[in-house]
């Protein structure tokens, strides 16, 4: 044996590093992604406009459930929302549920911070200059930068709390489903996991949201409730279903990236335990093996599978 050889890695782990290198990075990409669609919906929510002026129509005015009329009015954020939906079911098809528990509960930690860091630049003085450089509209009347501003940023407790528990509630029921279907089709049929999945989730995400925020919190009816959330549902499963060829580009291109080889056994690992009262009551503090303490939470997507 030659005396360099004594230092050289053998093959076997060289594939092996290469493998959890690519595995890594592209759980680091993905998660930037998610993290990036999520927070900036929560953040651009706050603005509610109308599709039919959108789309140069004059509004629907349906009326439904007794007197309440009915337009096609969405929140900002729902328009990259889909975006969300389509890198959740890349990381589940190529992570599993463990690594979409992970993104979900650091998405719904950094949400949280970027609300409180809003209420608190909120409630700080304005400077009197900012004030009055501000002052009048472009038609010339008296206009408040501070009160406007508060108003944009600021959202209630009730929204903060319902945008919250819908989305890890979302999360946890879509990588539930979407795992479940697999059992059944196998690595074939993406289509039928992503929008199977985002069927039964976003069901539950858009009527919890408003049931929180709106009814509990808020003065809404229930009638309202409900005709704001089938809107709100049946957009966010149509987009859904249209960006579908966008979900396929999506794994062609990892798919590239990782090789074949390394892309099967990554999804291999990923449909192995599809286990989901177990991690909903971890969620929760109410399995020995919670977050706080079980030993996978520590491990990075290498181990996450």
């Amino acid at each position: 044996m030659k005396p360099l050889e004594v230092f050289k890695e053998p093959e076997t782990g060289d594939a092996e590093a290469r493998y959890q290198s690519k595995k890594t990075n592209l759980f680091i990409i993905l998660c930037g992604i998610f993290l990036t669609n999520a927070i900036l919906a929560e953040i651009i929510g706050v603005k509610i406009f109308s599709g039919e002026y959108t789309l140069g129509l004059e509004p629907a005015g349906w009326t439904i459930f007794g007197d309440y009329v009915l337009d096609f009015n969405l929140t900002a954020g729902a328009v990259i929302w889909p975006i969300v939906f389509i890198t959740t079911d890349i990381i589940n098809e190529y992570y599993g549920k463990k690594g979409v528990r992970k993104i979900s509960f650091i998405t719904a930690f950094f949400i949280a911070y970027i609300f409180f860091v809003i209420v608190a630049v909120t409630n700080l003085p304005p400077a009197p200059f900012w004030l009055e450089v501000n002052s009048p509209d472009p038609a010339g009347q008296p206009f408040d930068i501070d009160y406007a501003f508060t108003v944009i940023f600021r959202q209630g407790l009730g929204i903060i709390l319902g945008s919250l528990v819908a989305f890890l509630l979302g999360q946890l029921i879509d990588v539930y489903v979407f795992q479940k279907l697999r059992k059944f089709t196998g690595p074939k049929m993406i289509w039928l996991r992503a929008t199977g999945s985002t069927l039964v989730s976003q069901f539950i995400d858009s009527f919890v949201v408003l049931v929180i925020a709106f009814y509990i919190f808020g003065n809404w009816s229930w009638a309202q409730v409900a005709s704001v959330g089938i809107i709100n549902y049946i957009y966010k499963f149509g987009v859904a279903v249209l960006l579908t060829p966008l979900l396929y580009v999506g794994h062609y291109l990892i798919d590239r990236y990782l090789g074949k080889d390394v892309a099967e056994r990554m999804t291999a690992e990923a449909s192995e335990d599809t286990s989901f009262f177990i991690e909903l009551f971890s969620c929760f503090g109410l399995n020995p093996r919670s977050l706080l303490c079980s030993s996978d939470v520590y491990y990075w997507p290498a181990e996450a599978s």
